[in-house]
């Protein structure tokens, strides 16, 4: 995982370079079209630490865009706007051990229906860090 100020979102596929769309992440052999991009919102990682004094950063959640101000849950087959890409929440995200296994942080429990909104790219562009994040 690594900070990017910017990122090309494919339509109907995913991020480009990202190890899902090359297939070398680790559900890869799992594919499921509904997680093409994971957003989570910086409010959860303020709340972990807030409430369970765990320190998650953007680099370490191991979702692919961090918002801010956008309750992700709410979007469950509704569409967004990040800067020019269009994308529609399939799912709510559901945290994972393996998490916890590459962080060594006790996140799992925390994390239960705070762990992001897996989506479609409905329309592809670039996402630059500081887009609005709008419903459609």
């Amino acid at each position: 995982m690594q900070p990017l100020t910017e990122a090309n979102l494919i339509a109907g596929q995913g991020i480009e370079g990202d190890r899902y769309l090359l297939g070398t992440g680790t559900y890869s052999q799992k594919p499921e079209p509904g997680r093409q991009v994971t957003l989570i919102e910086a409010e959860t990682l303020e709340a972990l630490a807030r409430d369970h004094g765990i320190e998650l950063t953007p680099d370490q959640h191991r979702r692919n865009l961090t918002v801010c101000g956008v309750a992700v849950n709410h979007f469950v087959g509704c569409r967004l706007r990040i800067g020019e890409v269009v994308i529609e929440g399939t799912r709510l995200n559901v945290p994972c051990k393996y998490l916890e296994l590459v962080t060594g942080k006790a996140v799992y429990q925390p994390l239960l229906n705070r762990s992001g909104l897996n989506c479609i790219i409905v329309q592809g562009g670039t996402v630059r860090l500081g887009d609005p994040v709008a419903p459609l």
